[in-house]
């Protein structure tokens, strides 16, 4: 992950409160969008992007793959949900999610109900495939 870091007039050194990279890529027609570090309220439109970008080309799959996600805000569990009904009908959609930064909160609030998730990417490539 890259941090970014500022340093103060004393010389301190403070990290950026959020930083978040958003990866794409293509597993023969099932796109990959990989989040990692702090979803957020600042970085979720990061992500929100990529993910429009990857289902305007109409793959068959679109897996949301969150397992570098440190922390998943509301933000970002918002743009899921978006994500998952703004997709095109022949697409199947699912989230890659394992431990209490990203599964439990998704389970919690019921996002587990409305999309598929699954514990490794690997499993939701099995699933597109299988």
């Amino acid at each position: 992950m890259n941090e970014h870091r500022e340093s103060s007039a004393d010389g301190a050194t403070a990290s950026s409160a959020s930083t978040c990279e958003v990866t794409e890529k293509w597993v023969g027609e099932v796109v990959v969008v990989a989040a990692a570090g702090v979803v957020d309220m600042l970085t979720a439109p990061e992500l929100e992007g990529a993910l429009r970008t990857a289902a305007a080309n109409k793959p068959e799959g679109l897996v949301v793959d969150l397992t570098n996600v440190e922390f998943l805000a509301s933000a970002g569990m918002g743009v899921l949900v978006a994500a998952h009904d703004a997709k095109d009908d022949g697409t199947r959609f699912c989230v890659v999610a394992d431990g209490p930064a990203t599964s439990r909160p998704l389970t919690l609030v019921g996002i587990a109900d409305i999309v598929p998730l699954y514990a490794t990417l690997d499993e939701a490539l099995a699933a597109f495939t299988g």
